[in-house]
């Protein structure tokens, strides 16, 4: 069996970054950036007031008893066209454009205005509540790179760069099917040995967080000619997860019906816990996921495998995020021969340390365990006997990103 870091750079190389494609400012929100943003203008665009007051020369600030004469009133957004001379000043506010001749901003608290004469005994400094031009950043200054997830913040950023809309990578679009005769839709009245189907709506909100747009399939029923019919459905997809089916039993069938019409399989079996009978390969030009059936072994897939996938497609520099470290909140033993991803929840000790406590179950069935669950503590194969208290590698579920 591959390992799960061989498994994942297979995925990786089997999979490309998508074509750009223009949207609104106002939803480009958790894209990808395809391009570099270079601002339009800088910021300030000139010099401006930082504090509402008296735009002076602090060469005139002489102390106790200092009279200035205001010849202007210069509001944000309506700069005042004098020069300010010896002696005189004008009345700014916050952002107010700096008029000629002034360098600094002798805020109002501190002044005494009668009509047109300012007094005062502050001395000021050059520069004294003043932003200067482009202190922020220049126009024709990359303000933020290619290959970023923009965060509300960096929206911010690129309106005050004068954008209006930004070229993003083209949302990956991944169709996924669930396989097996006995799934129903939620909600619908079960029969003799039906379940319902939980791996797909789960794996579709899983894929939208990440920044996808899932297009779920109808259940597909253990029959070749359902699933060489999944060939039909895909069209203008960009990625095709299954569910089930993947392993060895007589009635998983995902593998021999997509050979049919033309699936090339580049791997199938991997050392993983939950998830041993996870499948990869390329339906023409689609690359394929085969997943397993029991819906915390496919979430955990997703985690490991699918979300570094997107990342790749999104254009994002780092497919594969760093784990995060916490310690054990409880014993565990020796560790077999796969890569062994446990659900466990988080607090914090003490000593503020991040503490994963890894369920005493760990079953691939249980749902109520892995919605408990805020991470998955990592062990290596073959890892030793850990106590508590010992570091450990974890995947914060609770901070999900592609």
């Amino acid at each position: 069996m591959l390992s799960v870091s061989e498994a994942r750079e297979r995925i990786l190389d089997g999979v490309s970054p998508l074509p750009a494609e223009v949207v609104a400012l106002t939803d480009a929100c958790g894209r990808v950036t395809a391009a570099p943003v270079v601002a339009r203008l800088s910021n300030p665009p000139a010099d401006v007031s930082s504090m509402d007051g008296y735009a002076v020369r602090a060469i005139d600030l002489a102390g106790a008893g200092t009279t200035l004469t205001c010849i202007a009133e210069a509001p944000a957004g309506h700069p005042a066209a004098v020069t300010i001379g010896p002696g005189q000043c004008a009345r700014v506010f916050t952002g107010s454009v700096m008029p000629a001749g002034a360098d600094a901003v002798l805020i109002q608290e501190n002044v005494r205005a009668e009509g047109t004469t300012v007094t005062t005994g502050h001395v000021l400094a050059p520069g004294t509540y003043v932003r200067r031009k482009g202190q922020d950043f220049t126009a024709g200054k990359t303000v933020i790179p290619a290959g970023r997830r923009l965060s509300a913040r960096d929206i911010g950023l690129a309106a005050g760069a004068n954008h209006a809309w930004l070229q993003v990578t083209r949302r990956p679009r991944v169709a996924i099917a669930a396989t097996g005769d006995e799934l129903l839709l939620p909600g619908s009245g079960a029969g003799p040995g039906q379940i319902a189907n939980s791996s797909t709506p789960m794996l579709a909100a899983l894929l939208r967080m990440a920044g996808a747009q899932p297009v779920v399939l109808p259940v597909l029923r253990d029959d070749m000619a359902d699933l060489a019919g999944l060939e039909r459905m895909v069209d203008g997809v960009d990625m095709l997860m299954t569910t089930g089916g993947a392993s060895v039993g007589s009635h998983d069938l995902v593998r021999r019906g997509l050979e049919q019409v033309g699936l090339k399989t580049d791997f199938w079996k991997i050392a993983i816990r939950p998830g041993r009978p996870l499948m990869f390969g390329h339906l023409g030009r689609l690359p394929f996921l085969g997943l397993p059936g029991n819906p915390v072994a496919a979430f955990v897939c997703t985690v490991v495998f699918v979300l570094p996938a997107l990342r790749r497609m999104a254009g994002l520099e780092t497919a594969v995020e760093s784990p995060t470290q916490a310690v054990l909140g409880r014993d565990l033993p020796e560790n077999d021969r796969r890569m062994d991803y446990m659900r466990a929840s988080l607090s914090h000790d003490a000593r503020g340390r991040l503490v994963a406590n890894p369920f005493p179950v760990q079953d691939s069935a249980m749902l109520h365990v892995l919605a408990q669950s805020q991470a998955l503590v990592v062990r290596a194969p073959h890892a030793p006997p850990a106590r508590a208290g010992e570091s450990c590698d974890i995947i914060r579920l609770d901070q999900l990103q592609a």
